[in-house]
């Protein structure tokens, strides 16, 4: 037989990782530290797994995110309900919060337009944490997103995953960069000088530009002369002010191709990003407003 999980055990655990200390935690509870700990080790012997890591900040552990995972949907359930039913205090208004983990070159080109295809009457309130797309599936792991785009194609547990489309990335320069450092006009072979080229990538977690110049030069990474720029108008920017090649994503690119600021440095050769869409299994209507916007938004915005 199950056993069951009582809610206020559920909730101190939630408080206890969020809080990051038992002392906090029972602040927030408004309960003295001891019934914290007793009653998150009257959970971890209900469920028979240690839930946590008990260092500063606590961290969960893989059995533990599962059950704040829990109480993360359980909280959101219980904000949908008491907003359905109009419970809330006298002169507040309803508010349905969404939490989603999105990469900074999908909210600066086509995420942010998608949002606001959520219908008047169900449009909550975002909270929007940037992530590289590689890795916003951790946060949907630890519960603290509900939705994520994510480059993962396989569904976290308890989430439900569809596909959006693929973000093209495309090699990018300036002209007088092209000509100084890649030999553009010259003759010269792309694969044999943009290895040794200044480049310039997001962050060190940035992969595309090694990816690039591996798949041109089988098996070299890019330059050790390395700019970081972590924002995504940055990034952009520092490639159009010559300070090193890039893989600019199309839509910022366009335009500056367009004006001459910039060059495709192997036309026909970008990197494709695929994205997907993961979200709780969970039924929410506001949640299911976004998925629905953000999946309509990608069809025009993003390759097939």
């Amino acid at each position: 037989m199950m056993s069951e999980l009582p809610l206020d055990l559920v909730r101190t655990l939630l408080a206890v990782v969020d809080e990051g200390t038992f002392d906090a935690a029972a602040g927030a509870l408004h309960v003295t530290p001891s019934a914290v700990s007793q009653r998150v080790k009257a959970l971890e012997q209900r469920v028979g797994r240690v839930l946590l890591i008990r260092e500063k900040p606590v961290r969960a552990t893989e059995s533990g995110e599962v059950i704040v995972r829990f109480a993360r949907q359980l909280a959101r359930l219980e904000r949908d309900a008491h907003t359905a039913l109009g419970l809330t205090g006298a002169g507040q208004t309803p508010t349905t919060r969404v939490s989603i983990a999105v990469n900074a070159d999908s909210l600066a080109t086509w995420f942010l337009p998608a949002l606001t295809r959520v219908p008047e009457d169900l449009r909550p309130c975002y909270e929007l944490l940037r992530e590289d797309e590689q890795h916003t599936a951790r946060l949907l792991r630890e519960g603290l997103v509900m939705a994520a785009v994510t480059s993962a194609p396989d569904a976290v547990a308890g989430c439900s995953v569809r596909p959006l489309g693929r973000l093209r990335y495309l090699p990018c320069a300036t002209p007088a960069f092209a000509e100084r450092w890649l030999g553009a006009g010259s003759g010269v072979p792309l694969e044999d000088v943009i290895a040794d080229a200044p480049v310039v990538f997001f962050d060190r977690r940035d992969d595309l530009q090694n990816a690039f110049v591996r798949r041109l030069t089988r098996g070299r990474p890019a330059g050790v002369r390395r700019h970081h720029v972590p924002t995504s108008e940055g990034f952009v920017e520092a490639v159009a002010a010559g300070m090193g090649w890039g893989m600019v994503p199309a839509a910022q690119a366009e335009r500056l191709l367009d004006a001459g600021r910039l060059v495709d440095l192997a036309p026909e050769r970008g990197v494709d990003a695929p994205l997907f869409w993961q979200q709780w299994k969970l039924d929410s209507p506001a949640l299911t407003a976004v998925a629905e916007a953000v999946a309509a938004e990608a069809a025009e915005a993003l390759d097939p």
